[in-house]
C-alpha cells in the first residue's frame, strides 16, 4: 500500500506504523474519526513512540484537539528508550513502559458502556496527527 492509496481509516487498519500523510488525507481521515467518536462512549489510546516524552506530547494533542479533559499520568519508566503509552478515559489513568520492537503510531480505541457493541480501534495515526 503507497501514501497516496489511504483514503480511509479502513487503510490504516494492516499497518504497523503510522504512515506519512498530505495535510487532504489527515483532514479527511479526522473528519472520518469524528463520526467514530460522537459514537463512542468514552475511548482508550496506545501511543507507540520513540520516547515518554514524545508519547506524552501526543496524548496532550489528543485531549486538546478531542476537547478531553487532562488525564493523569500514574507509571511511567525511569530508563529512556521506545515507549508505550496506554491511556484510559474512563479512569482517567495513564500508564508508559519500555517496549522494543513497536512501530510508532497512536491508535485509539472507541469504547462503549454496552458491552454487546465491540470495540473500534482506529489507526494507527501519526504522531503529530491531533496537532492543532
Amino acid at each position: 500500500m503507497t501514501v497516496d492509496s489511504i483514503q480511509s481509516l479502513k487503510d490504516l487498519e494492516n499497518l504497523r506504523s503510522a504512515p506519512i500523510l498530505e495535510q487532504n488525507q489527515a483532514d479527511a481521515l479526522f473528519a472520518e474519526l469524528l463520526s467514530y467518536c460522537k459514537k463512542a462512549d468514552w475511548f482508550t489510546v496506545g501511543i507507540m513512540a520513540p520516547s515518554a516524552e514524545e508519547s506524552i506530547s501526543s496524548l496532550r494533542q489528543v485531549e486538546r484537539r478531542l476537547d478531553w479533559s487532562e488525564l493523569k499520568i500514574v507509571s511511567s519508566p525511569d530508563q529512556t528508550g521506545p515507549v508505550f503509552l496506554k491511556a484510559n478515559q474512563s479512569s482517567g489513568d495513564v500508564h508508559i513502559r519500555i517496549e522494543h520492537g513497536l512501530g510508532e503510531g497512536i491508535l485509539l480505541g472507541c469504547q462503549h458502556k454496552d458491552p454487546s457493541i465491540p470495540t473500534k480501534t482506529l489507526g494507527p495515526f501519526p504522531l503529530d496527527f491531533f496537532r492543532i
